[in-house]
């Protein structure tokens, strides 16, 4: 495995991340609407909205998993529109990824899931990977002996686990995390946020977070952004309806932050009836 040379003092100066005008539709659904953001490195971003709003379909545009109809998106000052597929699964590998429901290969043991990345895109020895998937597991407290279970073998916080060991395996400059705290209990979410904290520590990476999880906002977020659905906006409103520090969003004066922040659903509730009533 290449050592990657250490980064130029233009390249930390500049974002890691630059998205103009980011647009995507599937058909005749407009699910992303003109998103700018400019994204630092070693910031930690967390992306809030309600269900549906196109969350995730940002995160898979910032690494071209789903291509964007119009805009861009630049990695590390390169449009990745203009890479070739070998480019892009080159900038690619420097992006951990950490999915909603953990993603990991059913038929393989956590060892080969974790070590999958390091054999398909490293000349490392047998012994090295072994060593790394040990340290890697270890660091987000699995022991030795999960190795050799299956996925179906463990509990939902231990699969989690297991995905963001995974996304660490090629030590990447980013890290994307897709609802990292959905479906567990209060206690795994809060052990969840804490690997994400030591991680950012540890590996001085750059995060962009998916979450409706307030206290995982409030805990790891050193910037908010909040985007609206589309089909809740006027014409030529903004999608991102909120980007600032977590502290702000108490006192946003939007309506819509403050429902969202404080689980409010009555105001909400309403338009979903009238909608219904509508389409009746």
């Amino acid at each position: 495995m290449m050592t990657a040379l250490p980064p130029t003092q233009e390249q930390l100066d500049r974002p890691l991340i630059q998205v103009r005008d980011l647009s995507v539709r599937f058909g005749q659904q407009e699910v992303l609407r003109n998103i700018n953001l400019s994204i630092p490195r070693g910031q930690s971003l967390v992306v809030i909205g309600e269900s549906g709003c196109g969350k995730t379909v940002l995160l898979k545009t910032l690494i071209r998993l789903i291509a964007p109809t119009r805009g861009s998106v630049h990695f590390d000052g390169q449009d990745l529109a203009e890479l070739s597929e070998k480019e892009l699964t080159s900038q690619r590998i420097r992006c951990g990824y950490v999915f909603q429901n953990a993603a990991l290969f059913d038929s393989m043991t956590v060892g080969q899931n974790v070590s999958f990345p390091l054999r398909q895109h490293t000349n490392m020895s047998d012994r090295e990977i072994l060593d790394r998937v040990r340290a890697r597991l270890a660091e987000v407290g699995l022991p030795d002996s999960v190795m050799k279970k299956k996925p179906a073998e463990l509990s939902g916080g231990m699969r989690k686990r297991v995905g963001l060991a995974r996304a660490l395996i090629m030590e990447p400059e980013l890290i994307l995390y897709d609802e990292p705290t959905t479906g567990l209990d209060p206690i795994m979410s809060d052990v969840i946020n804490e690997l994400m904290m030591r991680t950012r520590r540890n590996y001085s990476v750059t995060s962009i977070i998916v979450s409706h999880d307030m206290r995982t906002v409030r805990r790891v977020a050193d910037r908010v952004v909040m985007i609206c659905p589309v089909p809740r906006l006027q014409p030529e409103e903004p999608q991102m309806i909120f980007d600032g520090p977590p502290s702000e969003l108490e006192r946003c004066a939007d309506r819509r932050v403050a429902q969202f922040v404080r689980g409010e659903a009555g105001e909400r509730l309403m338009e979903l009836r009238g909608s219904a009533a509508m389409s009746a």
